[in-house]
Order: C-alpha cells, then sequence, then structure tokens
C-alpha cells in the first residue's frame, strides 16, 4: 500500500508499513510577506491529498507544515508600508490559512512560527560551531558544506559543477562558496534578535530543521515540497542534520512545478495567479480538480483553459448526479476500491478520476436502461471517490416549487390525466428542468 517516488533515493519505495498505524510528515509552508499564488496551492493540495489519502486507508497522521515569519523580504515590505514585520507577517499569515480554507485544504496538526523558534535554531548553531562544522565570518555564521559527507545527497548534483550564484550567497571570507548561512548578523537598528554571535536573524534553511525534529523526532515518515525546495533548501537541511548526527527523514516527496504559457510560475518574473483570485473565479472545486487531474510529480500549465475545462468536467459529474436526484447509494459502492488503489500507486490521479468518470458514463447508461439501482450505487461511488480527495459534491436542491410540480404531473397520471401531464412536464421544460420517466420513479435534471 502506498507506494511514492522517493527523491533521494530517485525511486519508487514503500511509504507504509504493514502494521503502521501513524504516520508523520513535515512540508515547508509559506514565507507569510505577500498572497498566495496558484504554485503555492498545488504544493498544499498535493500534501492534502496524500493526508486525506492515508487518513482513509486508516492511518494517523501527524503533518507540521511551518511559517516563515522571518524573512528580508517581510522585512522590507514593512519598511514600505510602514509596519512592523510582525504586523506584515500576521496579515499574510491569516490571509494564507483563510485562502487554505476556501480551497478545503485541512489544517496541519501544527503549524510553527520560526519566530517562536528561534532559540531552538541559537540551540543547534551552537552545537554546529562546537563541533566544528560552523563558523563564524564578518557577516554571519556559516556551515562548512565540506564536514557533511556526499554534499549534496538529496539532489545528486556533481559538486565540481556546483557554482555559486543568484541562490548562493557569496562571500569572500565563505571557505567554500556552497558554505550557506545558519546566522546573518544585523546592525542594532534592523530587525533581529540577540544570539552568542551577535544580533540577527537565522537563515532560512536552518527554521525547518528545528521545527521538524522537535516536533517529529528524528527519523520521522516523510519531508516533503515543491521540486524548486530540492536545491538548495532541503539539501542543506539534511546538511544540518548530518552534521548534528541526527537521523533526518526516512522518505523525500516533492510535487512538480506550476507553469503559466509554458514557464514556471514565479513572483519575479511576474507571471503568477493569486490563489484567492482564482478560488473567487472558478470556486474551490474546479480549481482543486484542475491540480489533482495531472499526476503529481509532473509540470502543470495552469491557466483559463485547464480551469474552465475543470468546470465542465464538474458539470459532467454533477448533471449524473441530478439526474439520480442526489438519490445515492454507498451499499455496493462499485469502482471505490479500484480507485483507492490507483491512488495508492504514487496517488496517481489520472488513473484514479478515469475510474471516476467511468462511473460517470456507466451511470448515465443505467439511468437509460432504467436501471436506476444500479445508477444510484455508482453515484454512491462518484460522492465517495469526490469525498476521499477533498473535492466533494455540488449542493444539489431541488427548489421546492420544482418538487411540487414533479410530485402534481404524479398525481395527474395516476388519475389518468395525460394532459396535465404533459403540461407540467413542458412547465418543467421552461423553468429549466428535463423530467424523466423510469421504471423505479421520476428523475428529474438541470436542461
Amino acid at each position: 500500500m502506498n507506494v511514492v517516488y522517493d527523491t533521494a533515493l530517485g525511486e519508487r519505495v514503500q511509504l507504509i508499513g504493514p502494521k503502521q498505524g501513524r504516520f508523520t510528515m513535515y512540508v515547508c509552508g509559506p514565507t507569510v510577506d505577500n498572497s498566495a499564488h496558484l504554485g503555492h496551492g498545488r504544493l498544499a493540495i498535493v500534501f492534502d491529498l496524500l493526508r486525506r489519502h492515508l487518513e482513509k486507508r486508516g492511518v494517523e497522521v501527524v503533518m507540521v507544515q511551518n511559517i516563515t515569519d522571518v524573512d528580508d523580504k517581510i522585512i522590507d515590505r514593512a519598511k514600505r508600508s510602514g509596519r512592523t514585520p510582525m504586523e506584515v507577517a500576521r496579515e499574510f499569515e491569516a490571509a494564507w490559512f483563510s485562502t487554505l480554507d476556501r480551497l478545503r485544504i485541512l489544517r496541519p496538526t501544527h503549524s510553527p512560527r520560526a519566530t517562536e523558534w528561534i532559540p531552538q535554531m541559537i540551540g543547534m548553531i551552537a552545537e554546529m560551531v562546537d563541533n566544528g562544522s560552523a563558523y563564524r565570518i564578518s557577516d554571519g555564521v556559516y556551515l562548512s558544506v565540506d564536514r557533511v559527507e556526499g554534499y549534496p545527497r538529496l539532489s545528486r548534483q556533481d559538486r565540481d559543477e556546483l557554482l555559486a550564484g543568484a541562490r548562493v550567497e557569496v562571500s569572500e571570507e565563505k571557505r567554500s562558496p556552497l558554505d550557506f548561512a545558519l546566522w546573518k548578523l544585523a546592525s542594532a537598528q534592523e530587525y533581529g534578535f540577540d544570539s552568542p554571535w551577535g544580533w540577527g536573524r537565522p537563515g532560512w534553511h536552518t527554521e525547518c530543521v528545528a521545527m521538524s525534529l522537535g516536533l517529529l523526532g528524528e527519523g520521522f515518515d516523510l519531508h516533503g515540497g515543491g521540486m524548486d525546495l530540492v536545491f538548495p533548501h532541503h539539501e542543506n537541511e539534511w546538511a544540518q542534520a548530518a552534521v548534528l548526527g541526527k537521523r533526518f527523514c526516512r522518505h523525500w516527496m516533492h510535487n512538480g512545478l506550476v507553469e503559466m504559457a509554458g514557464e514556471k510560475m514565479s513572483k519575479s518574473i511576474g507571471n503568477t495567479m493569486s490563489l484567492a483570485e482564482a478560488l473567487d473565479r472558478y470556486g474551490p472545486r474546479p480549481l482543486r480538480l484542475a491540480y489533482l487531474r495531472a499526476q503529481y510529480r509532473s509540470p502543470l500549465e495552469m491557466g483559463e483553459a485547464v480551469l474552465e475545462e475543470a468546470e465542465r468536467a464538474l458539470e459532467r459529474i454533477d448533471d449524473f448526479i441530478r439526474r439520480v436526484q442526489g438519490a445515492v447509494s454507498a451499499a455496493a459502492a462499485p469502482k471505490m476500491e479500484e480507485f483507492a488503489a490507483a491512488l495508492d500507486d504514487d496517488l496517481d490521479t489520472p488513473r484514479a478520476f478515469a475510474i471516476l468518470f467511468e462511473a460517470v458514463r456507466a451511470g448515465n447508461a443505467a439511468i437509460d436502461a432504467g436501471q436506476l439501482d444500479a445508477a444510484r450505487a455508482l453515484a454512491g461511488s462518484v460522492a465517495g471517490m469526490l469525498d476521499w480527495v477533498g473535492i466533494g459534491l455540488e449542493r444539489l436542491e431541488i427548489p421546492g416549487e420544482i418538487a411540487e410540480l414533479v410530485a402534481e404531473r404524479e398525481r395527474a397520471k395516476a388519475s389518468r390525466d395525460y394532459v396535465s401531464a404533459d403540461r407540467i412536464r413542458e412547465r418543467l421544460g421552461e423553468l429549466g428542468y428535463v423530467l424523466k420517466d423510469t421504471r423505479d420513479g421520476p428523475v428529474i435534471s438541470r436542461a
């Protein structure tokens, strides 16, 4: 059960042991300096799906997702807006959770803030300095990657080809261009914290090590994030755990990136779409479906065409459920285990949704053949599949006026007043509803 692709090993692995009832996962969270965009939404959806799937399989999931609330970008925004960094961070943290609630993302078990873990980070850095794996220079404290056996291990890159660049701090004092900051010194006038090395702020790569090990313990089951975090962020987390002699996570899992017009979505090139804007325009169900119809490790082109196709696909599902008047049955639940088995296989959502839409087609055929009980069983499966992945059913309520017209028509038929029955059918059509007579009774749906 539950095979996933392990980024570090470069192969598929068994995620859950045969008798394992508890699963611990750490997923990198947002830097709360701005509104969430569609790329953030994919990460949230992928790991929400994994969590929901494991819980449906009877596994207790403990999920930690951090909030980076101390960062140069937060400080810069605070300066521009005349506010404190904490005011900025709390604003966008609240917006993050509000947006994810709208997207129907389950809240993490723990959502630690970086600023609440400064003492633990300082303690870790001090230990690395004491054991000789970290050193101080004029602008801060750095980890020496020469002390990390096999670095880089996670990204499996050729170390000789790795050069200092846009994502690597450059300093003539550094022993190696690949050495990275654990503590950045700052002037007394800047936002920061006291430490044995002076006033400053922790490096980005340090907070996740402190939080994951502190909340989940050594050897926790899974560390996750977007593919863009493999190097240097996750690589450098693992490096710190290694020099501290700590067992880090058992497995690594990364989702593919979101693209717009064939380019990676990025704030720096201005091709992002706000997640809240997409929710306002399309709603949570089409957005979730658009994310999930692609396999989580593949790149995902996210634009109007993809989201509109998701809307149309949901209309096909909802029309089927309307045809059985919402009277779904979970007694037999055909195709449910086949659907769950597809998700067991590295979250194979393309196959899972192919199974779901096959159930919709079979259900519509059953209605056309007058086999309403079979249709309702298939509708129960479709409802269960949608619930499994957090999409859920549309609120399919027949207005009272329409229900009364259907009942009036049934009374007319019972008294053999077929002229009135036909007139009521025509009236239903004028109101936008189609009524179909089956041996199990009338079925009404939107025109």
